[in-house]
Parts: structure tokens; C-alpha cells; sequence
């Protein structure tokens, strides 16, 4: 059985180390808050606890470093797994500068092992519904994707809502369109007194194919929305994570021209269709898909790093126009 620790139990490593405990064998937790980490060593008392990460590393035994700590902290803890052999799991985002990921992305390659960033939304069943739909031609040719991320709070100090919001809503486009975007624009502004990182922010992306994107990135607003759209000549499909049982919603719906009225634009408008999407847990989803690489199956290794990359690289890009740059 694959050996895991978790490092960080904060906010989402919680989670973690329950999936990795379940589907693993969940060897180490680190954590350098000493209350955190003397509550979760009497939760998982097979667990080895630390609060150094050197110390966990140096056991021979462990097979895979699943990161949840700070985001600042998350290419350097992921650097010094990989080069010393280890599988990692590694939250969004894996490192805030292209080049750094292009390391992990080269350590990883080099030494034939994993490197995952955790792109939650890309296991949810309403997602992989949506790229069902996408690559099948269901939706005829896409047009274009838009996507909100939009609530009142959590209001972060060390990232801005791009970077806190967007990276989930943008690895869902890239993963949809499967293509890297030659266009990246984002404003933005932080609107708080006496703050330093932006609250709102708005994307704009256009790919190679003529497809575009869009997202409206906001910790200010009186809804939480969690919502994508993708606009195709035949038919538009709605993914709402806020519904509870209508996820994924397909309209019939789209532009025609007549013949008749001289190519004349019209629209049209058909069934309404609600596909049943499972509720299977996207984390465990996530997870296991996480170890099944480490097995060695599920496909290409290396592949979810590179994706990661093409992430990194677009927030880069985003960033350097929300600077002005």
C-alpha cells in the first residue's frame, strides 16, 4: 500500500489526510502548529507526527508528499519532494511563476514520477460531464466559455481573488478547450481601505481555435455563485455547483442562419435537458486518481504536471496584465 504523509493540516489539509488515511496508508502528518498537529496524532494515532519536514523526508519508507500549506511555501516543499523521490500531490496553485513550475514539471519527468496539482473542479462530475459533452461535438463547435466565482468572503491577504479564485475556474477552461491561450487580459482593483491585492477581477482569454473566455473573479458580492457556461453553435450547458440536484443543465439552444433571408442570423430554441450526475466526492476522485498514477496507472504520469503548467503559465500572464506589465 502506497506510504502518503500530508504536510499542512490547516484549512483543506484536514480533508486530505482523511481520503489518504481511507484509500492509503497515511504514514507521516507534519504541521509546525504544535496544538494542530497533537489533535490530528490523536486522530491518527498510526500516523507519525512532526513539525519538520526534513525529518519526514529522511524516512526511506514513504512513497508520496501530498502540500497543503501556504501557497508561498508550495514550490519549494514540492521541489525538495520530488528530488528526493517522492510523489506529490500539490495544492493550487503549485508555484506562483512559470519557470518554477517548469522545474517541478522537469524533476518530475526526470525521475519518472508525479507531480499533481490539486485541480478540485476538474473531478467533479459535473466537469467531466461538460468535457464529456465538449469532445463529443454535443455542443457543436464551442464559441466560447464563461465562468463565475463569486462570493461574500473568504477575504485573503497574501493572493488576490485571481490567484485564491480564478485558478480554479481557469484550469476547468484549459481542461475544456484543452488548448493554452494566446491572449491573457485581467483588471482588477483592490476596493478595501489600506488593501494591497485586488478583490474583483475581470479575464479575459482568446486561444488559437478563435474560442474565447471569460471570468468575473469576486470575494465582494451578495451571491455565491459557482457557475460555468459553455456557448456552442448547436447547444450551451450550464454547470451550477450551488444547485443541488440540477449541476449540469443542456439547452437545445443556439444561432441559424435562413437560407431564405439571405443567411440572415436567427436563434432557436429546443428541449431542455438535466443530465443525473453522480455525487461522488470530487477530493476522493481526485485522490485516488492521484495513486492510481503512483501505481503506475490511469495513463501518462506526467501529463497532470504539464497541465498544471499550462495553469501557472496563463496566471502569470493574467497577473502581468492586472500589473500593467
Amino acid at each position: 500500500m502506497t506510504r502518503v504523509g500530508v504536510v499542512g493540516l490547516g484549512y483543506w489539509g484536514p480533508n486530505l489526510a482523511r481520503n489518504f488515511d481511507a484509500l492509503a496508508e497515511l504514514a507521516w502528518i507534519c504541521d509546525t502548529d504544535e496544538g494542530r498537529l497533537s489533535s490530528f496524532a490523536a486522530r491518527y494515532p498510526q500516523a507519525q507526527a512532526t513539525a519538520g519536514f526534513d525529518e519526514l523526508l529522511a524516512d526511506d519508507t514513504l512513497d508520496a508528499v501530498v502540500i497543503s500549506t501556504p501557497v508561498p511555501t508550495h514550490y519549494e516543499l514540492a521541489r525538495l519532494a520530488l528530488e528526493t523521490g517522492r510523489h506529490v500531490l500539490v495544492e493550487k496553485p503549485p508555484a506562483m511563476r512559470g519557470d518554477e513550475m517548469g522545474e517541478l514539471v522537469r524533476l518530475a519527468e526526470e525521475h519518472d514520477l508525479v507531480c499533481m496539482p490539486g485541480h478540485l473542479l476538474l473531478y467533479h462530475p459535473g466537469v467531466q460531464k461538460l468535457k464529456e459533452l465538449v469532445d463529443a461535438g454535443s455542443l457543436g463547435d464551442v464559441l466560447c466559455v464563461y465562468g463565475n466565482r463569486q462570493n461574500l468572503g473568504i477575504i485573503r491577504d497574501d493572493e488576490n481573488a485571481l490567484w485564491s479564485l480564478g485558478v480554479h475556474d481557469l484550469s476547468v477552461i484549459l481542461y475544456l478547450l484543452d488548448e493554452e491561450p494566446t491572449v491573457a487580459i485581467a483588471q482588477g482593483r483592490a476596493l478595501l481601505p489600506e488593501r494591497t491585492v485586488e478583490d474583483v477581477v475581470f479575464c479575459y482569454l482568446e486561444f488559437p481555435s478563435g474560442k474565447i473566455a471569460h471570468m468575473h473573479l469576486s470575494w465582494l458580492d451578495p451571491h455565491k455563485m459557482r457557475k460555468m457556461t459553455v456557448v456552442g453553435t448547436e447547444k450551451m450547458v450550464v454547470f451550477d455547483d450551488m444547485e443541488l440536484e440540477r449541476k449540469v443543465t443542456v439547452y437545445e439552444k443556439g444561432p441559424w442562419q435562413r437560407a431564405e433571408s439571405y443567411g440572415e442570423w436567427q436563434t432557436r430554441s429546443g428541449d431542455i435537458t438535466i443530465p443525473k450526475i453522480p455525487t461522488d466526492e470530487p477530493l476522493r476522485l481526485e485522490c485516488e486518481h492521484f495513486l492510481a498514477l503512483v501505481r503506475g496507472e490511469g495513463g501518462d504520469r506526467q501529463k497532470v504536471a504539464r497541465d498544471g503548467a499550462m495553469v501557472v503559465r496563463a496566471l502569470e500572464r493574467l497577473t502581468e496584465s492586472l500589473d500593467g506589465r
